[in-house]
């Protein structure tokens, strides 16, 4: 059985317009892989997290009796020092938490040298 002659032009029309609806799809469209929808799902959680997390750091350095000591010392230290410092003191270690943590140490930080 031979297919008809418009049959031919037609099927080069359908395959470049199925690769063209896929590169305008990915690059303008807004469409993404799963893989990339759970990465920035991802990033977006650790961030709102973050965000929840700061305000307690900053509660827990303000009722630090040696605050004003603490702060002198990270203010006179470098600036790579002064997370470490911060989760020495003990303000990056969130309630029910044993461990500090570097993310809300860093943001804290961030957040404490706006005051200094």
């Amino acid at each position: 059985m031979t297919a008809p002659e418009w049959m031919k032009p037609a099927s080069y029309g359908a395959v470049l317009g199925a690769i063209a609806l896929a590169v305008i799809g990915f690059t303008a469209g807004g469409w993404m892989t799963a893989k990339a929808a759970d990465e920035m799902a991802s990033a977006k959680a650790r961030s709102e997290v973050l965000a929840a997390l700061v305000p307690i750091c900053v509660v827990q350095s303000e009722q630090d009796p040696q605050m004003q000591e603490t702060m002198a010392n990270m203010k006179a230290a470098r600036t790579y020092e002064r997370d470490d410092m911060l989760m020495k003191a003990g303000w990056a270690t969130m309630p029910g938490s044993a461990e500090p943590n570097r993310a809300v140490a860093s943001a804290c930080m961030d957040r404490l040298a706006k005051t200094f």
